[in-house]
């Protein structure tokens, strides 16, 4: 199964690796076109392929991994949504002076935002959790692993989603839908941040 990246920044660049690592066939992309990946692709093997963010977001399964300020540009103009899987990895920070400023979303959940985004779109909220170094290390640690939470609507989609966490080396631990759950894993709520392991 080809999964689409669109966003190569730390948090897509970590996911492409431990995707690539566990066999799946990765099409990175951003917003300055196929020729600057080179680099990460030479890196990631040959499993991973650079691709504009039309070809990233046409794959069964998209993750989509920029910042918030960047996603309407990121998401504008893209392929049909419906029937894919779309992973959504955002946080709703915007960049202000030398810092960072949490968005208001007016009650809702950052992913219910991002589904308005993606019409058709089956969202699961997933790897938002974790700074960058801690996802991009390794999934396992003191006979543990790292727990993704993850929370969504749509069931099937849940199921391929966790299916994929385990694969990579993770833990899923299913929050329920997206109001609910994205309520606790989103930035600035209870498990934002969070680095738990799970042991069998």
């Amino acid at each position: 199964m080809a999964i689409g990246i669109v966003g190569a920044g730390k948090i897509g660049r970590a996911l492409a690796k431990h995707l690539t690592r566990s066999g799946f066939d990765v099409i990175v992309s951003n917003s300055r076109g196929p020729e600057s990946l080179r680099p990460l692709v030479a890196e990631l093997g040959p499993k991973a392929k650079a691709g504009t963010t039309a070809e990233a977001a046409a794959a069964p399964v998209v993750f989509l991994a920029v910042t918030w300020e960047q996603l309407p540009t990121a998401l504008s103009n893209l392929p049909d949504w419906k029937g894919r899987i779309v992973v959504d990895t955002t946080n709703p920070y915007v960049a202000e002076g030398t810092g960072i400023r949490l968005v208001d979303l007016r009650g809702k959940t950052s992913s219910e935002v991002v589904a308005e985004m993606v019409p058709g779109a089956r969202l699961v909220k997933a790897f938002n959790t974790f700074f960058h170094a801690v996802l991009a290390s390794d999934p396992g640690e003191a006979g543990g692993r790292r727990v993704i939470f993850f929370s969504g609507d749509d069931a099937k989609a849940k199921q391929e989603v966790a299916a994929l966490i385990d694969k990579i080396g993770f833990a899923p631990v299913d929050l329920g839908g997206l109001v609910e759950g994205g309520k606790m894993q989103q930035a600035g709520r209870p498990l934002a941040g969070l680095n738990l392991l799970r042991r069998a």
